[in-house]
């Protein structure tokens, strides 16, 4: 039989919130619990060159970890159908971890499946939980007591990716749109469509958006089309990017860099003109997660169609590689197979 744990999917990854602590999820319902200032701050003799997560826990068995997010308080699961929130203190102290919360996304009477949720976004201003999900809609719930506030509705197909900057929100979809929200009105107030440009569109790749993110005064998308950065004023493609990817899936603002990665074999740190700062070998054929952070520990880690993590601790080169695989094979948990 084949082992889950070595051939997978990482879906998702967040720092805990004192960012001791990076987590990854899978899809097989898996989240594992990297420490680390003993990876990149080992004594003297630790750790292999593939180094292994501390410990895992099953937020859901057989259900894939769509996408995680990080409050003071937990760490938020985006699963099938459902959210949930976990107590950080009993992930960071390694014992079991507990459920706190749990948030059912209502379906329509005749849905025949649960919609995955696939993006999260946590807004600090008004407490509330964006989740994006494959019902086409994005629902915004109360992070006080888990009530639905909001639901957005506007995509024709699932909705790949969400993205909050100051009172706005984006939204990527499957079926080929970017949606831009003024959070303070009900019905999106523009929309793209960036299959339609000539200098963008991939027919042969489709017309799906993986990703999106915004600043103040630029958004940027990539899918089947390539990953291309527009005015937020004109509304217009301002660079088309020439990267050899068989469709984007990652793209996001890092200071004056935007970082990128999806089937390809690199992860590339670009300029907004398209020069290239750097490339880094990725482990994955696919990358579908990026998570990094400047302190307490500054690094990035790069995951997606494999077990392995790389992680860069600079931020321009993989100097290491994490395994999904547990090192501690601890009794509070149930062995996998």
């Amino acid at each position: 039989m084949v082992d889950k744990l070595f051939y997978n999917t990482v879906l998702a990854q967040t720092f805990s919130a004192c960012g001791n602590f990076l987590l990854a999820s899978n899809t097989y319902g898996e989240v594992a619990t990297f420490d680390l200032q003993k990876i990149l701050n080992p004594g003297d003799g630790f750790g292999p060159p593939c180094r292994e997560s501390e410990y895992h826990f099953v937020a859901k068995s057989d259900m894939q970890v769509c996408s995680m997010v990080t409050t003071d308080k937990f760490l938020i699961t985006g699963l099938t159908g459902e959210i949930s929130g976990w107590d950080w203190k009993t992930i960071t102290s390694g014992s079991n971890p507990k459920q706190s919360w749990n948030i059912q996304i209502t379906t329509a009477k005749d849905a025949v499946d649960k919609p995955d949720v696939n993006s999260l976004v946590v807004s600090k201003e008004d407490n509330l939980l964006y989740a994006g999900c494959g019902d086409n809609k994005i629902y915004a719930f109360s992070l006080e007591d888990g009530k639905l506030v909001r639901t957005m509705s506007g995509h024709e197909e699932y909705i790949h990716s969400i993205v909050k900057f100051g009172g706005h929100l984006a939204s990527a979809g499957e079926d080929g749109f970017v949606k831009l929200w003024d959070l303070r009105q009900k019905e999106c107030v523009a929309s793209l469509q960036p299959h339609l440009k000539e200098k963008v569109a991939r027919p042969e790749l489709g017309k799906w958006i993986g990703t999106v993110d915004l600043s103040e005064d630029w958004l940027l998308c990539g899918g089947g089309p390539r990953l291309s950065l527009w005015h937020l004023r004109s509304m217009d493609v301002m660079t088309a990017f020439p990267l050899e990817d068989m469709g984007i899936h990652v793209a996001m603002f890092q200071d004056d860099r935007i970082l990128v990665g999806g089937t390809m074999p690199h992860f590339y740190h670009l300029n907004y003109s398209g020069k290239v700062y750097a490339q880094v070998p990725i482990s994955s054929t696919t990358i579908y997660s990026v998570a990094y952070q400047e302190s307490p520990v500054k690094v990035m880690c790069l995951a997606g169609s494999s077990s392995k993590i790389d992680v860069c601790s600079n931020f321009t080169y993989r100097d290491q590689v994490l395994s999904f695989a547990p090192r501690i094979k601890s009794s509070n948990f149930p062995a996998p197979y």
